[in-house]
């Protein structure tokens, strides 16, 4: 019983450094990012797909539905921790602890906030996967962004012993997570699908 944790594919502001507006859409790198993952997928048994709503995710969440032909649910909750007032400025230029901070920035959301969004996004996530009942090869494929992938890999699953959550998490990154108490992880985000045309650009922003 098996949850696939996958970030979107690349923007043009990822790779920029800029905290991003909710309306941005992949890059033409992201695109064939998200084909390539979803050529993966093909044969993973995704037999549902929940998404952000966000047009990145979405666009990603639809390249999988295509080689899969499973269809997509959209949910905000599954969308990246809101900067408010600071989206749309250089992450570089604002505060150095900026995508950990507590408080909320103008109009946006405290850490704690975000932090029970996550909660609630992967006790969706469960609520989907336990839907396919006897089906235990049936996969499901959660479509998300690198912030709300940290919050979950940090509290709500389990990864191996010794093994942190990763630095940079990467576009179309896939993370593979039993469905069952305790969650192990047995995959970490995987970017083996992504040939070097299309590799993830390790200096771009994983998050915001």
């Amino acid at each position: 019983m098996t949850i696939l944790l996958i970030r979107h594919g690349e923007t043009a502001l990822n790779v920029a450094r800029v905290l991003q507006p909710a309306d941005t859409p992949l890059s033409e790198r992201g695109i064939a990012q998200a084909d390539a993952l979803a050529a993966r997928l093909a044969t993973m048994h995704v037999r549902a797909i929940l998404s952000s709503d966000l047009p990145r995710a979405l666009r990603t969440a639809q390249a999988i539905a295509a080689a899969t032909g499973a269809p997509i649910e959209i949910t905000p909750l599954l969308q990246e921790r809101n900067f408010g007032d600071w989206r749309g400025r250089p992450y570089d230029g604002l505060a150095p602890d900026l995508l950990t901070m507590a408080q909320a920035p103008p109009n946006g959301e405290s850490a704690a906030v975000f932090a029970q969004r996550a909660s609630q996004a992967f006790a969706l996530a469960l609520q989907r996967r336990d839907s396919f009942g006897d089906d235990d090869t049936g996969t499901l494929a959660v479509v998300t962004h690198g912030l709300l992938i940290r919050a979950i890999l940090t509290s709500q699953v389990r990864l191996a012993d010794n093994v942190p959550a990763p630095a940079h998490l990467g576009n179309t990154g896939l993370n593979i997570v039993d469905a069952q108490p305790p969650h192990l992880v047995s995959l970490l985000n995987c970017t083996q699908h992504l040939d070097r045309s299309a590799a993830d650009d390790a200096q771009a922003l994983s998050g915001g």
